[in-house]
């Protein structure tokens, strides 16, 4: 018999948001970058676009901001129709995406700074 593997959905994501949409943001996406439900990511101090979080980074995207709520292709041009958990809500620490390198003391880091907006990253849910 097949074995079938289904791709994440935003209900793997995310496991608490508050009502009346006060969770979400409509962010825009900087381009360059093709970027799966759950990046985390980090905004850039002077446009206010977001981009994967880059822990040595210097603009601003070395700060969790959110958690993307879709996936999101920017390769080409920026996108304005991202998604991104901003504040008061909890996801699930299996569901996120993070860059290549990143090391485990930035991961908690990043998680820190997320739980300072009100977003908690739950093991197991």
């Amino acid at each position: 018999m097949p074995v079938f593997v289904e791709s994440l959905n935003l209900g793997d994501l995310l496991k608490y948001e508050a009502p009346n949409l006060y969770s979400r943001d409509r962010v825009t996406v900087a381009a360059g970058q093709n970027l799966p439900l759950g990046a985390v990511v980090g905004m850039i101090t002077a446009t206010g676009k977001v981009k994967q979080i880059d822990p040595s980074a210097t603009d601003g995207s070395q700060v969790a901001a959110g958690v993307l709520m879709q996936r999101c292709d920017a390769a080409l041009a920026e996108r304005d129709d991202g998604l991104m958990v901003a504040r008061h809500a909890i996801v699930s620490d299996h569901a996120l995406s993070w860059p290549t390198g990143i090391t485990t003391a930035e991961q908690q880091a990043a998680i820190a700074q997320l739980k300072a907006l009100g977003i908690l990253v739950r093991q197991g849910v």
